[in-house]
């Protein structure tokens, strides 16, 4: 078997190898894919509060922020309406 693959460095591939420019207008992509009317949660504001209940859960009481640092949880919220309201 030959060892010389192993001592070279790796090399970047895919995403990690785009300049970081491409990479965001790629990943800016993503949120536009679907629109804002076709948006389960933007239709159903119950089901979106289910479902962040549950994401919450996944998560040990240890390791959830905002339940432990009210302050961080209110600057994430007015950080969230405020986006919100510029792509409204």
């Amino acid at each position: 078997m030959d060892n010389t693959n192993e001592a070279q460095t790796k090399q970047r591939r895919g995403f990690a190898a785009m300049d970081p420019e491409r990479r965001r207008e790629i990943a800016s992509k993503g949120g536009r894919s679907v629109k804002a009317e076709n948006r389960s949660f933007s239709k159903d504001r119950e089901l979106a509060a289910t479902a962040g209940k549950k994401g919450g859960m996944s998560v040990g009481p240890e390791d959830r922020a905002f339940s432990r640092d009210r302050e961080l949880a209110r600057a994430a919220g007015r950080i969230g309406a405020r986006r919100g309201k510029d792509q409204g």
